[in-house]
């Protein structure tokens, strides 16, 4: 039988194979595949984890929060010292993770066209702060794997024709063929850069600043198996792989999802999980849905996917108040594999992605739903299309305003149309991610668009802590109010076993104006009924209707009322939530 050492070279070489299938490498698969095991440390058998399949290394209890790492601000203090006050004095034990974007030197992108992998930017801290944040909270890490800035040392020596990383990038021709190549932005593709060598095209998916990598050059592979492995010594658990899908090119295709990327991610998996048993993939893949869940692969690929059509499909049900494309789309997705799980978030230091809704909703229903949210503030990011025509890519806008109104207009129901939304998404399968002005109720920063001429920086305000406490001090302001009504569905939720983001889950056919499933843990103790009305208008609902067992006395965990089986109709109020469960404290179905 072979040994864990002997196991995974065979499981390494086998990746490998398939990643270089079409380049001539000046090494073989064995030498490279022991490179990558010196890189990640794996050569000695007695360091080896040997990884458990479909093993769930979470729970209802985990939750993330996203931010920046200077997302909040203190005179004379750290960010990073900052971010982590804030944690522990608002979050408590309600987030138990934190997803701190781009943390490097960076030039553009607000951090996502990194300067430096192994450095923090001086700005926010040093590495003793991520740490430090490492001791009370999951953190995960965006490693930008797709592309880096151009004035990076690499591509400075690019440009030299010498030094490290003078042969980490990706070129191509005029004269190729790049017809069908899938991007999200409209600038051109190509880069004329000046080289000893004469003038390179380089190749830049988003931006002219944002210089592509090439992974037929495996020392390029060796380089981010090494930044991971930084990061792993830190502390850092959770990897988010920024973009991946672009990954590998090949002329002549799109250039997206190709088998070469999916086969690095698997790659990775297997290098991380023999390292530490905890630490965990999730691929940012904002493109449509189907494609979006290939990156699951058989449970070898990424442990989690984000939700990409949730965002769009949730927003366009709370202000249309029909739940008909979000009810049919979630009856369609497949349960996560043990061992894997969906990250669900309804707003993001992003925008709110339309690609991931293209299939779901129609060409009318995207546009009406791009002038809603233009009509509550919002800024369009455009794209190219394959066939030449310029179409909505992104609407940036606060979901706390992207929630103030319905297509009708601006109404009374924000605030509750906001805390719905967010009770749908803590109820669902998956591990919930919530943006840190989402927890804030922070609304649009125009001024920040105005000085940045970036649509994005609208939904990327930077709070002075200590006007942001004096706000969560105050019972009246909208902060207050949107952070208390969150931390309050979490605390719940982290107690109710049919929450686990493994746990079944069923969609429930109510009609059109409540949105409703069930969910039932693993071992089966606990059901809950997740019921909401999504409208502007009350709405009747029949116990009967959701089959509850009438011998069983049921809970609104919400609420914390007791449910009468004798009462025919409940009348929910316009944005009501309902937590049916069977058990009225969940933790006692563990």
């Amino acid at each position: 039988m072979l040994s864990v050492l002997e196991q995974l070279t065979d499981r390494i070489e086998h990746h490998l194979a398939v990643i270089y299938e079409d380049v001539e490498l000046g090494i073989s698969y064995p030498d490279l595949g022991d490179q990558l095991l010196r890189t990640m440390r794996l050569e000695d058998p007695s360091l080896l984890i040997e990884p458990k399949r479909h093993h769930n290394n979470w729970e209802q209890k985990d939750v993330m929060l996203i931010t920046y790492g200077d997302s909040i601000e203190k005179s004379g203090e750290k960010p990073l010292h900052t971010l982590h006050s804030f944690l522990n004095e608002y979050c408590g034990d309600a987030i138990n993770g934190v997803h701190i974007l781009p943390f490097f030197p960076y030039s553009s992108d607000d951090g996502f066209s990194v300067i430096d992998y192994s450095s923090v930017n001086e700005a926010l801290g040093d590495w003793d702060d991520i740490h430090a944040i490492t001791q009370d909270y999951r953190v995960m890490s965006d490693v930008v794997i797709n592309h880096c800035s151009s004035r990076s040392a690499w591509f400075e020596n690019f440009i030299k024709g010498e030094g490290p990383g003078c042969d980490f990038f990706y070129t191509a021709s005029l004269e190729d063929d790049l017809s069908t190549v899938v991007r999200p932005r409209t600038s051109d593709l190509l880069r004329s850069t000046e080289t000893p060598s004469g003038e390179k095209q380089v190749w830049c998916t988003f931006s002219h600043d944002q210089v592509d990598f090439d992974f037929r050059n495996p020392a390029v592979l060796d380089t981010f198996v090494s930044i991971i492995r930084q990061y792993l010594d830190i502390g850092i658990r959770i990897f988010r792989l920024d973009a991946v899908a672009f990954l590998w090119k090949k002329t002549g295709t799109s250039c997206i999802n190709l088998e070469q990327t999916h086969e690095v991610v698997r790659l990775l998996r297997t290098l991380i999980e023999h390292a530490v048993s905890d630490a965990v993939i999730i691929t940012e893949t904002n493109i449509p849905n189907r494609q979006n869940l290939t990156y699951f692969g058989n449970a070898n690929e990424a442990h989690g996917i984000y939700n990409f059509s949730l965002p769009p499909l949730l927003v366009n049900t709370l202000v249309t108040g029909s739940c008909k494309h979000l009810k049919s789309w979630l009856g369609s997705m497949p349960p996560a594999q043990n061992g894997t799980f969906f990250f669900n978030f309804i707003a993001s230091h992003d925008g709110i992605g339309l690609r991931p809704a293209e299939g779901l909703l129609q060409d009318q229903e995207l546009t009406d739903l791009v002038n809603t949210m233009q009509n509550f503030g919002g800024r369009i990011s455009w794209r190219t299309s394959e066939d030449g025509k310029q179409k909505a890519y992104e609407i940036n806008i606060a979901l706390y305003d992207a929630l103030q109104g319905t297509v009708k207009g601006a109404d009374k129901w924000g605030l509750d149309r906001f805390i719905c939304a967010h009770s749908i998404m803590f109820g669902l399968e998956g591990i919930p991610g919530i943006y840190i002005h989402s927890l804030l109720g922070t609304g649009n920063d125009y001024e920040k668009v105005k000085n940045t001429s970036q649509n994005r920086s609208i939904n990327r305000h930077k709070w002075d802590y200590t006007v942001l406490q004096e706000q969560l001090a105050s019972p009246y302001s909208q902060h207050y109010k949107a952070h208390e009504g969150i931390i309050k569905l979490l605390n719940i939720r982290k107690l109710q076993p049919a929450f686990h983001p493994s746990a079944t889950q069923f969609t429930l056919q109510l009609g059109e104006q409540i949105f409703g499933f069930w969910r039932q843990s693993i071992n089966r103790t606990q059901s809950i009924f997740c019921i909401y009305n999504i409208s502007d208008q009350p709405q009747n609902i029949r116990l009967s209707d959701m089959n509850l067992i009438g011998t069983d006395t049921w809970y609104d965990l919400i609420s914390g009322e007791t449910l009468s089986m004798e009462d025919i109709e409940y009348q929910l109020a316009p944005y009501q939530p309902l937590w049916i469960s069977n058990i009225q404290n969940g933790s006692l179905a563990t």
